[in-house]
């Protein structure tokens, strides 16, 4: 695990503690700058800070989910963009890169639910086939979703292509 120039060791509680706290420390910092933004916004929300699987995440959360459909946008485009901003904000104050996650009234959660029953079915065709299946481009977040899904169904994925039109392939075992 690496964040914040911190490693570590799965054995060293002290080394995984520090690790927790940077990413805490890097949600505390998102959290700020989001709610910065729906200020200016004028639009109501909370936000939640979790670290999940080595990485700060932050949820937009609001009683009125339709009122942060603007914050996603068509497809997650705007969703996308403010993630990158907020991981720009992240590192202007730490000088670190962020890998932080956000999603806004549980789009990115759904849409994860999404991509894992798509990788299902994928490695489901590959297994009854035995021949590799091409996925249509996605992105990094929707590839690492499906290879997930891929390898939890005990079958291999790949990555090809270049990036808009990077695919992911999921092969025989």
């Amino acid at each position: 695990m690496h964040n914040d120039g911190v490693v570590a060791d799965e054995q060293d509680p002290t080394a995984l503690d520090a690790v927790t706290k940077a990413l805490e420390e890097e949600g505390d910092i998102a959290a700020d700058y989001l709610e910065e933004l729906l200020d200016i916004a004028d639009l109501d929300g909370d936000i939640d800070i979790s670290v999940r699987q080595g990485r700060a995440s932050l949820e937009i959360v609001s009683e009125d989910p339709s009122a942060l459909a603007l914050l996603v946008g068509r497809n997650g485009e705007v969703l996308d963009a403010l993630q990158d901003l907020t991981r720009l904000a992240v590192h202007e104050r730490t000088g670190e890169r962020s890998r932080l996650m956000l999603d806004i009234g549980g789009h990115r959660a759904a849409y994860r639910v999404e991509l894992t029953a798509l990788g299902n079915s994928a490695a489901a065709k590959v297994k009854e086939t035995g021949k590799e299946f091409a996925l249509s481009p996605m992105n990094a977040f929707e590839r690492k979703v499906v290879h997930d899904a891929v390898a939890a169904a005990g079958l291999v994925s790949d990555s090809r292509g270049v990036d808009p039109n990077r695919y992911v392939v999921v092969l025989p075992a």
